[in-house]
């Protein structure tokens, strides 16, 4: 190894490559420090693939509920329940979690969320066409009563009194 390849230490050479990789897990550590850094590098490493690939096909993967889910669990540390589990999507501490996402291709900014769920909290997770991420919790009790089986919540409707994360 040359010199500008890397430094020399306690008599080893390290790569500029180890200690900027070192560098990006303390970060990732940081951005997310719910769960752990390879949870929280995959979660960065799939929305990277999805903007890639949209770049490259102009097409957009269909993965919006899996991110908006994985994005709820690095970011907020909900703790998500098994696959196909009925009522909600996680916990938060004593609350169950429903996590509904606005993709990029939703123009109308709004989720639906059925009335029935076993839910006390719900995370609407907008992501943006630059795959910028950005969740708002709100209690079920703020969602507007009816007799239907789904309500329909609205981005735009839910003020800043919420809870607001952006990445």
């Amino acid at each position: 190894m040359e010199a500008g390849d890397g430094i020399y230490d306690d008599g080893e050479w390290i790569s500029w490559e180890w200690i900027n990789g070192q560098l990006y897990e303390q970060d990732v550590h940081k951005a997310y420090p719910h769960v752990s850094t390879d949870l929280a590098m995959l979660f960065e490493d799939l929305v990277e693939n999805a903007r890639a690939y949209h770049e490259l096909t102009g097409r957009y993967l269909q993965i919006w509920g899996e991110l908006g889910e994985l994005y709820a669990e690095v970011k907020y540390g909900i703790k998500r329940h098994k696959p196909h589990a009925a009522g909600s999507d996680g916990k938060l501490g004593n609350d169950f979690v429903e996590v509904k996402t606005i993709s990029p291709e939703k123009s109308n900014g709004q989720v639906q969320v059925k009335r029935a769920g076993n839910f006390s909290k719900l995370l609407v997770v907008r992501i943006s066409p630059e795959f910028q991420f950005e969740g708002r919790i709100v209690d079920r009790k703020r969602i507007a009563r009816g007799t239907g089986t789904h309500a329909n919540v609205s981005w735009a409707a839910l003020d800043a009194t919420i809870e607001q994360h952006q990445e």
